[in-house]
Parts: structure tokens; sequence; C-alpha cells
């Protein structure tokens, strides 16, 4: 092997990422993407201890398509496609707005998902119902358990086996365009008022029980998480009572925001930091009252039909090099101190991705009971169909 080939096949996780980068957009050729990545050659991309595929992935036959399931804005194109560029897999994306259509759907079987991204709260519950696999953490080197913040990371194993792996974690609040709404807001209790006057056919729900009644629940001084029937029967009482004065009830909120159709939402971190930098006048708050603090994971189906290419591509997301990029897009905080410390400071000291303590104090982690409780999914069904 020559000295440039070698250099080649030992391209660090960083340079793959630019040189990508530079290639869509057309600033390189696809030859010299090729020959400079090595991957002309077939080598594997590795940099140091890093390995975004690893020789188990590159070995295995990945075939050409894999399905994953995740959340409305919460990945940037350009790494499936630099996945896709790398390994000939094309990644098809499909949204979901609530963990809910998510068990629904991998309930029903044949998903056709090869990875998905539930919430912390969720994974007990498909580890009871056999629906994910235990992972297989020699097929992702890039994940390090050592680096990962124990507060947002420890729901993915139960009993002493991972079945999950940490993608991001962040709060759920809401967004609010403070050049139509001039009433200062701090609380879940604001929101709800807020919506049925001042942003009276401007405001928006999610189209998800556990934080469209939680929230609910909050602004009357209960927890996130109860499924006490007579709390939820109050919370109802509000819901139903704000209804009539929504703009809509979708867990993908961002279009209406953008547009100006709608004022205030209930809002997700990552959303929030995105419409923000956008948009300026579109704030985020963190009730005062309480509300939702998550983590979401990778998890594998048991079901998958193309597992090689789902831990292929867990691995390449792991890899920090491709996660910094990712969360810098998407918004969303970090678990992993070595994707935190290759961050931009204007990321690591935006208050909407990484708050205060004190703003995180009140919030609650989702209980794994919500997910199945009859009351909370009945009350939710009533409200959308009123």
């Amino acid at each position: 092997m020559s000295r440039k080939e070698k250099d080649n096949s030992l391209i660090t996780p960083e340079r793959f990422m630019d040189e990508f980068m530079r290639l869509k957009r057309g600033s390189v050729s696809r030859r010299h993407f090729l020959g400079v990545t090595g991957l002309g050659l077939a080598a594997t991309v590795m940099g140091g201890a890093i390995r975004p595929f690893g020789s188990m992935a590159m070995a295995e036959d990945l075939g050409k398509q894999m399905s994953i399931a995740t959340w409305p804005n919460y990945h940037d194109p350009a790494t499936f496609e630099a996945f896709t560029a790398a390994t000939g897999v094309a990644v098809e994306v499909n949204v979901f707005g609530s963990n809910e259509e998510m068990l629904a759907k991998l309930q029903a079987g044949a998903s056709g998902w090869d990875l998905f991204v539930p919430t912390n709260y969720t994974i007990s519950t498909y580890v009871q119902l056999g629906l994910i696999d235990e992972l297989d953490l020699s097929k992702i080197p890039n994940f390090s358990a050592s680096t990962e913040s124990p507060r947002f990371t420890s729901e993915g194993k139960i009993d002493g086996k991972t079945f999950a792996l940490p993608k991001n974690w962040g709060t759920t609040g809401f967004a609010v365009s403070t050049d139509k709404i001039k009433k200062p807001m701090a609380t879940w209790k604001d929101f709800f008022e807020i919506a049925m006057t001042e942003a009276d056919g401007r405001a928006m729900v999610h189209d998800y029980q556990l934080t469209t009644i939680g929230s609910a629940l909050v602004s009357l001084g209960y927890s996130f998480n109860s499924i006490k029937p007579e709390e939820l029967a109050k919370a109802e009482e509000l819901l139903l009572k704000v209804k009539p004065h929504l703009f809509a009830i979708n867990s993908d909120y961002q279009p209406a925001m953008r547009a100006g159709d709608a004022w205030l939402t209930m809002c997700w971190t990552n959303d929030g930091a995105q419409l923000n930098r956008d948009i300026p006048d579109i704030a985020y708050i963190l009730g005062k009252d309480g509300g939702e603090i998550w983590t979401d994971y990778y998890a594998i189906p048991k079901d998958a039909p193309n597992k090689a290419a789902g831990y292929a591509l867990l691995n390449f997301l792991m890899d920090p090099a491709v996660a910094v990029k990712e969360h810098v897009a998407n918004g969303a905080p970090a678990t992993d101190s070595r994707v935190i410390d290759l961050l931009p400071k204007e990321v690591t000291s935006n208050k909407i991705v990484y708050p205060d303590e004190a703003a995180l104090t009140p919030l609650e982690f989702g209980a794994a009971v919500t997910l199945t409780d009859p009351g909370r999914a009945e009350l939710m069904a009533r409200f959308k169909s009123a």
C-alpha cells in the first residue's frame, strides 16, 4: 500500500464528515470524495479508536435499504446521506408524533423498522412485551458508557442488560411568538389561559397524550405523570374548554409557527432551539410550575428486517464526530461528554439547549405507567374527537 493510500484508509471521522459536506455543496467531485475518504478503495472508515462502521459491519451484507422511525425535525438529512455514501445503504425515515403511535406500530407487527427512537419511559414496556432486542455492544464500538451522563441514560438498561442507547435529552416547554403575544408567560397555567385569550385560534398542543395531558395536569397543580381519575377528570375539563380556541392538535408544529399561522405551541427543546435560531422573536419557555424532562434512545426492534444495517447506522450515529453535527443541526442537548466537548460555545451556552439547573428542578421524567394507562388513552381520544 502506498503512503497516500495508507493515509486515506486512516481518515478521521471529522474529516470524513467535512469532505462529505464539501461534496454535498458541490465544492469537490465525487471522484475526489471517494479517493480522499478511501471509500473508492472500499476501506473501512476509522480514526484512532473511533470506527464509524467497524470491521464487523463492513464484513456483513448491509443490503441496499434500511428504515428508521423517529420524531419530527430531529435529524440532519446530511447524516443519513453520509451514511449512504459510505455504505451504499439508503435510509428511509418514518416520522411519528407520539410514543403510543410507535408502540401500536410495533405491536401490529412487520413495522419494517431497523432502528427507532423511543423515549426513556417506554423502554421497560418494550422489554416486557418482547418488542426490542438486547443490544450486542460489540457491534457498536463507538458507544462509550463511561462518557455518558447517568442522569439521562440509565433507563436504557433493564436488569443489567442494555436495550437502548441514548440519542439526546431535552425538555418539553412552549414556544411563543413574542412579537404577537405581549403578555409575559412563565407557567403552564399561563399557556392555557393565553391559548383561550390572546392566542385564540393560534395555539397548538401535541398530538401526544403524555405531554398534552401532562402539561394540563401541571397547570392545575398536579403531577405531570398523574393517573388519578379525579385529577385526569380536571385535566379533561381544561382541555375540552381550550379545544375550541386551538389552531391545531399536531406534534409537527414548526411549519405553522414559521408561517405565523400559530403563535403559541407546546414544544420540545430541539424545535425550540431551531425556531429561535431562525426567528429570534420565537421564545422557548420552560414552565416554572413543572413539566417534562426526557431522554430519547435508539433501539432495534426484535423483528427488524435488516439488523446488520440497523447496527451499522447506530454505530455511525454514536461516533462523536457524527453526533456533534447532528446535535448542532437538531438543537437537542447531548448526553455524551465526548460530544459536548466538540460542541461550539454558542450551543453549550444556549439556555434553551442547556438550561440552568434551577429551571430543570421542577420537571419530571415520564413514568412508564402513563404509556399504557387506559384512563389517559381514553381521555386523549375524547379530547381529539370532541
